[in-house]
């Protein structure tokens, strides 16, 4: 519909939109065979029957895995239509503008290219996600470093941003624990990412972040430099096949606490277990029960041990998991935030010259170049 107007609209509106929709079509229609639709549907339709099952809620575990997958599935299906849909209403909106010779709708039709072009290019990449574990929702612990409060502070402005890059994305995010500072910011916190590929996607955020700014801690014109581990591990439907004996963990009962220790539970609700022969501490204080925490906290502990066997069955430390010092010479990524204000990817490259857009969620360029990075490291 579009190639039989583009002489015209060319010639009326100085812009010819034919590549750019060929292109977007190439890439989605590539995109689409790589998924196989297909073969969604129809899991889809296998997991729908599943779930509506009359005796389905009689095995709680199993119909929380049925309907969590059954979830991910849809949403995984309606992204794609969703741009399929939109691709077709571009066409109808190209030929609005050349009907009515309106530049305000072929302005509307440049900005959807726009936006079409960035919302396939998410949907290439996640392509790449191929993993064993990738296509699964990811837990993310965030712990301050090296750098007193600026550390604490990093931290928190680094949940922040994980947060608002997941409310950008409409996914759904569970905080399971926060440890506050006794200054500025917060000591660590764990939540979880509860979307398709999100361990995939942000697998690529583990490593150890550095800021360097003016301290607005310390004294005048005194530039601070700062650092954060991130550590991000997929939810494992299998960690219930990880034996725990109750002689290998400590577990410790405490009251959930807020910012500056004030109390946010009467009740000794939050759980911390220990395993003693690893050294892994878990903590959960975000349910209201210590049946209900102590629950999560074994589901991530379990998860944890999980990836320690695989990592030494494979000999590859740093595999999934990995170990993350927060301090000099281990950082991955750089964010400056005085003279020239920038966000550097040292794996990758990739920089962003406006920091505070990073720090409220536009993380897609950088995750995406840290995919496909990883990709082709894996393949070489």
């Amino acid at each position: 519909m579009v190639t039989l107007f583009t002489v015209v609209w060319t010639v009326m509106l100085e812009f010819d939109p034919s590549a750019e929709i060929q292109a977007l079509r190439s890439t989605f229609s590539d995109i689409a065979a790589v998924v196989d639709v297909d073969s969604l549907r129809a899991e889809i339709a296998r997991l729908s029957e599943d779930a509506g099952a009359p005796d389905l809620w009689d095995d709680v575990e199993k119909a929380q895995k049925v309907t969590s997958a059954l979830s991910h599935r849809q949403s995984e299906l309606k992204r794609l239509t969703d741009v399929e849909q939109r691709l077709d209403d571009l066409d109808v909106l190209i030929e609005m503008a050349i009907e009515m010779d309106d530049e305000d709708t072929a302005a509307e039709a440049r900005r959807e290219i726009a936006d079409l072009q960035d919302v396939i290019g998410q949907l290439e990449v996640q392509t790449l996600l191929d993993g064993e574990y990738d296509a699964r929702a990811a837990v993310v612990t965030i712990r301050s470093g090296a750098g007193g409060d600026d550390a604490t502070d990093f931290a928190e402005m680094l949940l922040r941003m994980y947060l608002r890059w997941a409310e950008r994305h409409k996914y759904p995010v569970k905080v399971m624990d926060t440890s506050y500072a006794e200054g500025a910011g917060i000591k660590s916190t764990t939540f979880e990412v509860d979307a398709p590929y999100a361990y995939g996607t942000l697998s690529v955020e583990a490593g150890t972040h550095r800021l360097a700014r003016i301290s607005p801690f310390g004294g005048a014109d005194k530039r601070q430099t700062s650092f954060a581990a991130v550590e991000v591990i997929p939810v494992m439907e299998e960690a219930k096949e990880v034996e725990v004996p109750e002689g290998d963990i400590r577990v410790d009962v405490f009251r959930s606490s807020g910012p500056g220790g004030q109390s946010v539970n009467t009740t000794d609700s939050a759980v911390r277990i220990t395993h003693l022969p690893s050294g892994i501490v878990v903590s959960m204080q975000n349910e209201k029960s210590q049946i209900q925490n102590r629950a999560a906290a074994m589901r991530v502990l379990q998860t944890r041990l999980m990836l320690l066997q695989k990592e030494q069955e494979a000999a590859t430390k740093k595999e999934l998991a990995g170990t993350i010092t927060a301090s000099w010479g281990d950082q991955m990524r750089s964010y400056f935030l005085y003279g020239q204000q920038l966000v550097k990817d040292l794996r990758t490259g990739y920089e962003v010259g406006n920091p505070a857009a990073v720090f409220d969620g536009d993380l897609d360029g950088l995750i995406a170049a840290g995919i496909r990075w990883r990709k082709r490291k894996d393949d070489d």
